[in-house]
């Protein structure tokens, strides 16, 4: 069944016991709340974790930064649809030989040379799209963002943080996140910058 962005508000509305909205255009509180926040939350919902559903793969050719041996001198422009790319690796398997890397802005900087594959979460905008689970996880994270604006009460708060924490809870079960391993297990925040590895470390990449 096909779902839209307004079936999600008013999933997130229903969160907080809510009456539903008609449209995301109509001009009252709800729907002005959601519209605010709705494509920032998503965005920062995918950010966050390594969503199996959104890992998609490219292959890039990348530029010789003149820069010299052992360094990060081959540079590798990203998707313009990635949020975040995933620590690449040699074979651009999850599971390969970490390369070192760093990123800054839309560039990846790495001392492999090209072509190389580049795993990363995509921006996905269609909720027909994305796994279930997210959109548990996205209905709550709109809830959470909405609750004391629109209903002022504290305990809205509460109720919508536990429904974030359980749809969270049911997406790691699943193993609808990528995690373990080599994988992505830590906050984006702590992966970015020079993530350098000696030739042959079989090191797990963790914050």
């Amino acid at each position: 069944m096909a779902i839209t962005p307004l079936d999600i508000a008013n999933m997130a509305l229903a969160v907080l016991d809510e009456a539903p909205v008609d449209s995301l255009d109509q001009d009252v509180k709800a729907a002005r709340l959601i519209n605010l926040h709705f494509d920032l939350t998503r965005e920062a919902e995918l950010t966050k974790y390594a969503w199996v559903f959104a890992i998609l793969r490219a292959t890039v050719a990348g530029a010789d930064t003149g820069s010299g041996d052992c360094t990060l001198n081959f540079a590798y422009e990203l998707p313009a649809d990635c949020l975040r790319p995933l620590p690449p690796t040699r074979n651009g398997e999850p599971d390969g030989v970490p390369v070192s890397w760093r990123q800054e802005a839309d560039l990846i900087y790495s001392d492999q040379s090209g072509p190389l594959v580049i795993r990363y979460v995509a921006n996905l905008t269609d909720p027909n799209d994305w796994d279930a689970l997210f959109t548990e996880v996205l209905v709550a994270a709109l809830a959470i963002k909405v609750a004391h604006p629109l209903t002022h009460k504290s305990g809205m708060i509460d109720i919508a943080r536990s429904a974030y924490e359980r749809a969270l809870d049911a997406a790691l079960n699943a193993s609808a996140i990528q995690r373990g391993g080599r994988s992505y297990t830590a906050s984006w925040a702590s992966q970015r910058g020079d993530n350098r590895v000696a030739p042959g470390d079989s090191r797990i990449l963790r914050s």
